[in-house]
């Protein structure tokens, strides 16, 4: 791996060299919270197989798959406002989501003997995913950046997330609507203000997540690292949702071998719309919004920028009809990169936020 310090430059790695990195380092969690939760990390139900297993097979069905979609002609329409940089990235394959969470989904049902909480979680996972695949297409079909109407979009994630609560409702206990509050060791009973809060969390997630989605390996690596640490918080309660977030963490290592700088493929709305709604479901289904909250910071950041920027362009409008801007550009993750900073160091510096936070929601589970 080729990573140097430099005072002025921060911290600067290589593509591949971050990806290994990176996988190494989850690999390595994986196997400690394994070992100190008592569990053989060479057995599905753990940490550490399914999230290996579904790495390797991601990573190997993407040297087939994205051959095709170049074949298909799936190249990603760069938008001519964003940073220059990223002009060069135009025609690199998009809709690499239909590869890697399906092979999550799979080894994740299988391995927890399909049960009924993850084949739950695994159908909003793939709702969403079906959300993405049709903006994506959509944005493809039409060679702009302009996918599926946002009120459309909206509209499937709440018709989606509402099936979801619907199913939660009458499969799960009543007391799932009292939100558990670790660091002062009570509950907060929500009552039917619960459901209107899980339909915001899963379409909010599932947004969140799509607007990190900008640079190369950026949104793979920050939700393989939430999803490993998820999975580490609801594994006393659910061994099931254990698997699927270590499957899902593997899923984003495998497709981060082709995704990683420079991209040979990009997840488009296909991928990231579903990783978010797969956070989001695990987080409801377990009781765990709390430590959704927290391993979301950077999504959440993410969020806060784009609205802060068109709030601020909106209140400085002047008789021109032209506002100022708050950022140089939002998400934030671009802003950084017009002011100087390499695609490389935004996504350490936010893999390192990303880690720091894990530690944090482990800390307080």
């Amino acid at each position: 791996m080729d990573a140097k310090l430099s005072p002025n430059q921060g911290l600067n790695f290589s593509g591949i060299g971050l990806a290994s990195f990176l996988g190494v380092g989850l690999g390595a969690a994986a196997l400690i919270l394994d070992l100190l939760g008592n569990r053989s990390p060479w057995q599905v139900t753990s940490l550490t197989m399914p999230l290996l297993l579904c790495a390797f097979s991601s990573a190997v069905l993407g040297f087939w798959v994205i051959p095709l979609l170049q074949a298909l002609k799936t190249g990603q329409i760069i938008r001519e406002d964003g940073p220059q940089a990223h002009l060069k990235k135009a025609g690199t394959p998009t809709m690499g989501g239909i590869f890697f969470i399906p092979v999550a989904v799979i080894i994740a049902c299988i391995a927890s003997n399909f049960a009924t909480e993850v084949l739950a979680v695994s159908a909003l996972t793939l709702s969403y995913g079906f959300v993405g695949w049709l903006d994506d297409w959509q944005i493809l079909r039409r060679k702009s950046n302009k996918g599926i109407s946002p009120r459309m979009k909206l509209a499937l994630q709440v018709g989606f997330a509402a099936l979801f609560c619907i199913w939660l409702m009458f499969n799960q206990p009543a007391n799932i609507t009292n939100i558990a509050l670790p660091w002062v060791g009570f509950s907060l009973p929500l009552g039917l203000l619960f459901w209107p809060v899980a339909g915001f969390v899963l379409v909010a997630e599932s947004n969140a997540t799509n607007l990190t989605d900008g640079i190369d390996g950026l949104a793979g690596g920050t939700v393989a690292i939430a999803l490993l640490a998820l999975g580490a918080v609801v594994a006393p309660t659910s061994l099931g949702l254990m698997i699927f977030c270590a499957a899902l963490s593997g899923s984003c290592l495998g497709f981060l071998a082709h995704n990683r700088n420079p991209a040979r493929v990009f997840m488009g709305d296909t991928g990231s719309l579903a990783l978010g709604g797969a956070l989001a479901a695990v987080a409801l289904l377990t009781n765990s919004l709390v430590a959704l909250f927290v391993l979301s910071g950077i999504f959440f950041v993410e969020t806060l920028s784009v609205m802060a920027q068109v709030s601020y362009y909106k209140a400085t409008k002047g008789p021109d009809g032209k506002g100022k801007r708050l950022l140089k550009m939002a998400p934030l993750h671009h802003h950084l990169e017009l002011t100087g900073w390499s695609e490389l160091q935004v996504v350490s510096v936010f893999y390192i936020i990303a880690a720091i936070l894990a530690t944090i929601c482990l800390a307080i589970a």
